[in-house]
């Protein structure tokens, strides 16, 4: 760990004490984690405390991890990370929580702590269905009004659940359900003790 990269480590363990779950360094940067009931408390630590200051969510996103590890994975099924920054300070911390219930994954909102975070949350909601509490405009962002499911957790299918297309005798888009049947394809393979005949030179 650098010098730098310790001071930031030492400043959050100083700065948040028994709130930190977690703190692990990796590639160079740090992964706070906390637990979802100290989620937004932490990220108003985060964002005022003098050690700290991280002024800006860069962003954030949230992560399915039911396939993790070949399916090794045990833990908790959702998280939401977020990528902080401090200007000031010149440094950048990644923020962790995971949602305590699968089925219906759950989060406190930072939108008063961030502003800049109404639209993450929002393409979370919308990709994931985290629900984040106390979001003055909780709607999907990039999916359809009448979008059946989240397309990025692990189970949803890769043709989808419905597909719209423009009814001419009705003079409107309908929708209706997948007719693609799905399929496995494997790719062609390319043999490398094959590859010189094939192309017609020899290797070497």
């Amino acid at each position: 760990m650098t010098p730098k990269l310790q001071r930031l480590h030492d400043a959050l363990r100083s700065a948040l004490g028994g709130a930190i779950a977690k703190l692990t360094e990796r590639l160079g940067e740090l992964t706070l984690e906390v637990k979802a009931p100290d989620h937004r408390a932490v990220a108003q630590l985060l964002r005022d405390h003098p050690q700290l200051k991280f002024e800006q969510l860069i962003d954030l996103c949230g992560v399915d991890y039911s396939a993790y590890g070949d399916g090794g994975w045990d833990g908790p099924r959702f998280a939401v990370v977020a990528h902080l920054l401090s200007v000031g300070h010149n440094w950048r911390v990644r923020l962790r929580t995971f949602c305590p219930d699968g089925e219906f994954p759950v989060l406190d909102s930072l939108i008063e702590v961030w502003p800049s975070v109404n639209w993450f949350e929002r393409e979370a909601f919308d990709l994931f269905g985290i629900v984040f509490t106390g979001h003055p405009d909780l709607r999907r962002l990039l999916t359809d009004y009448g979008f059946i499911g989240h397309p990025f957790r692990k189970d949803f299918p890769v043709s989808g659940n419905v597909e719209m297309r423009y009814d001419p005798d009705q003079q409107r888009v309908i929708y209706q359900p997948v007719t693609i049947e799905p399929r496995e394809i494997t790719p062609r393979i390319v043999r490398e003790e094959n590859y010189a005949d094939n192309e017609g030179f020899r290797k070497g």
